[in-house]
């Protein structure tokens, strides 16, 4: 493994851990806060979730490009942004960190807290299958719209500021989709928790639907803005 390799999968696990830690670590801390209303404080849940994020890609973007998240890995490298190995790699990095970062939450915090909110997994609510993969799907596509608009295109206006429009964005889903679905837009926002507390019902969705959001995302803002604008985008490593 080269060192520049390296050092951007050391950044996309850190950023991912600390996804999971802070964001599911808030589910919990507002299951205490609002004594034992495992639905309590949504838009501190989301601010939560938004905050890591903004922080995180601001502090290693020119590090890694500030993933944190399969389903942008997958999406940057449909649209040729990312090389197939350094992508798989990548994968790796975040998923490793999800799991490290739920399986220490659950064991830095009470387990009555953690397992009342099941260690902030993401889990379906009062919808269908067919229309949580749909709210997933929708949810992940904005993001990794505004994803590719502020920090892999070049003439992004925020670009390098981009982490503050991603968190926010990943505040906003969770304010819509929080109650239906978790609003996870990341698979390993969802495996982490799974994996350390065995929170497994219809995993699935949180692959299938981000992942084909993201996908989309990235096609439609490739097709219809990057390439309007020079003839092949180069391989990056980011966005």
């Amino acid at each position: 493994m080269s060192h520049d390799i390296g050092r951007k999968l050391v950044a996309e696990f850190v950023g991912t851990f600390a996804l999971i830690f802070v964001g599911a670590g808030s589910i919990v801390a507002a299951y205490i806060v609002g004594g034992g209303d495992a639905g309590a404080s949504l838009v501190t849940i989301a601010l939560a979730h938004g905050f890591v994020i903004a922080v995180m890609v601001t502090a290693v973007g020119h590090v890694s490009g500030g993933h944190f998240n399969p389903a942008v890995t997958i999406g940057a490298w449909t649209t040729g942004k990312i090389r197939g190995g350094d992508a798989a790699a990548y994968l790796g990095a975040q998923l490793l960190g999800g799991v490290i970062g739920a399986l220490l939450l659950r064991a830095v915090v009470p387990e009555e807290a953690w397992r009342g909110v099941s260690l902030g997994a993401t889990l379906i609510g009062d919808v269908s299958v067919a229309q949580a993969v749909a709210i997933e799907a929708v949810l992940t596509f904005f993001l990794v719209w505004v994803i590719f608009a502020v920090a892999v295109d070049p003439e992004g206006t925020f670009r390098a500021v981009a982490g503050l429009p991603i968190g926010l964005t990943v505040a906003l889903g969770i304010m819509m989709g929080g109650p239906f679905t978790g609003a996870s837009m990341n698979p390993a926002r969802s495996l982490g928790p799974a994996v350390a507390g065995g929170y497994w019902a219809d995993h699935w969705v949180y692959w299938v639907g981000p992942v084909a959001g993201g996908i989309v995302a990235a096609t439609l803002y490739d097709l219809l803005v990057l390439r309007r604008r020079r003839p092949e985008p180069t391989l990056e490593e980011a966005p």
